[in-house]
């Protein structure tokens, strides 16, 4: 399965579902079971519940977003000091070889 559900932050699609069936239940109510306008109602109801719950700085303790958790699959590896390898070469002048013209 390409989808990780161990990954998958229950809590926060149980809030993004609750405001679904809120929004939907609001819409239908004022549209009087119009369908057509119902959608649109729940549509612009549901975006106005997620903006609020995903930008307003209300201080609740439930999940806002779903990029503010760390995979616990990656983490983070200090990189080991670089130190300057020696050449294996034991020549340290910059003369041509014998036996070459420059």
């Amino acid at each position: 399965m390409p989808i990780d559900l161990g990954q998958v932050d229950w809590l926060y699609v149980a809030v993004l579902a609750v405001f679904a069936l809120v929004a939907n239940f609001v819409a239908n109510l004022l549209s009087f079971n119009r369908r057509g306008l119902a959608a649109v109602l729940a549509a612009a109801l549901f975006a106005a519940i997620f903006v609020f719950w995903t930008y307003y700085p209300h201080g609740l303790p439930l999940p806002t977003s779903i990029t503010d958790r760390k995979s616990p699959v990656t983490a983070i590896v200090p990189a080991a000091p670089v130190i300057p390898q020696r050449p294996s070469n034991p020549v340290t002048d910059i003369t041509s070889p014998p036996g070459t013209s420059r």
